[in-house]
């Protein structure tokens, strides 16, 4: 999965290198021995809090949803105390790990049943963290617990590339069809494809698309850039990477990204006939499982 961060922002020292290894081969009580050697010899630092919350997700992934949490307590305490000292961008490792932490609560009280609990917690952190990075992170995992079902956010559409977009409300009666996607973004161009292939085959049942995407800042090989450099740049990328998907309409705007909560690039969201929100799904998705939810919203006319 993408993530919406500039890639030469995402780098991992050794430490938390070595931890996620451990996790991925199911040996977190190895990796927290070797965070908790990591802090003693260190203190608080951006990486340690950084590797603590890698210790909450591989709990979480492991279904260990008590030790989930209190791993998810302890990245907060050393995120907090680290805050004290500087922004909450300033230090790249430091959103990554506080993201974790509240996204790793807010599942562990979900999968024990408390769904409107961790609703009203991630709403709460989005309100105290609004105007960080945190807050599209947030807003995905309140989408993720309870979007489906309700009505789709309005788009911002005063910006865009390539065809005009229309709004949602002009779209009634047709199911739409949100490819949340960044020029950075490898997933992305991987699974545009599957994207082109639903359009071709349920365009003539009614089907529309558009590809919200956002500037961040950066151009090709991450150097810094400014509006206009990087939206050449995101055209250029588009016509070379998504040729499938020529037509399709493109609004910019991070607006976007923050209502959906697009934190993980690809994000696709499918719409139904009557504006409600059918699917919700951060990260790649295969063509057969993009097939059948369409088909289903087919259904929802209103």
């Amino acid at each position: 999965m993408g993530l919406t961060m500039i890639p030469a922002l995402l780098f991992y020292a050794s430490l938390v290198n070595d931890v996620r290894a451990l996790i991925e081969h199911h040996d977190l009580a190895a990796a927290e021995r070797q965070v908790r050697a990591a802090e003693s010899r260190s203190g608080v630092t951006p990486e340690v809090a950084a590797a603590f919350s890698w210790l909450a997700r591989g709990a979480l992934d492991a279904k260990n949803y008590n030790q989930a949490d209190a791993y998810a307590a302890e990245t907060r305490k050393r995120c907090d105390q680290l805050a004290g000292a500087r922004k909450m961008d300033a230090e790249p490792l430091l959103p990554i790990a506080l993201g974790a932490s509240i996204e790793v609560h807010a599942q562990a009280l979900a999968a024990r049943g408390e769904r409107g609990e961790a609703v009203e917690f991630l709403e709460s952190q989005a309100k105290t963290f609004a105007g960080t990075s945190l807050v599209e992170r947030i807003r995905k995992n309140i989408n993720l617990l309870s979007l489906e079902g309700k009505a789709a956010p309005p788009l911002d559409i005063r910006d865009w590339l390539g065809a005009r977009p229309r709004t949602l409300a002009e779209w009634r009666g047709h199911p739409v069809l949100l490819f949340f996607w960044a020029h950075w973004c490898s997933d992305c161009k991987a699974d545009a494809p599957v994207l082109a292939e639903a359009i071709r085959e349920f365009a003539p049942q009614g089907l529309v698309a558009m590809a919200p995407t956002r500037l961040y800042g950066y151009a090709a090989g991450g150097a810094e850039a400014g509006p206009a450099r990087e939206r050449a740049y995101i055209e250029e990328v588009w016509r070379r990477s998504y040729g499938g998907l020529s037509g399709v309409p493109v609004p910019v705007g991070v607006r976007n990204f923050e209502a959906y909560g697009s934190s993980t690039t690809p994000t696709i969201v499918l719409v139904d006939a009557a504006g409600i929100v059918r699917f919700y799904h951060p990260g790649a998705v295969t063509g057969a499982e993009l097939a059948a939810r369409i088909r289903a919203a087919l259904g929802h006319r209103p």
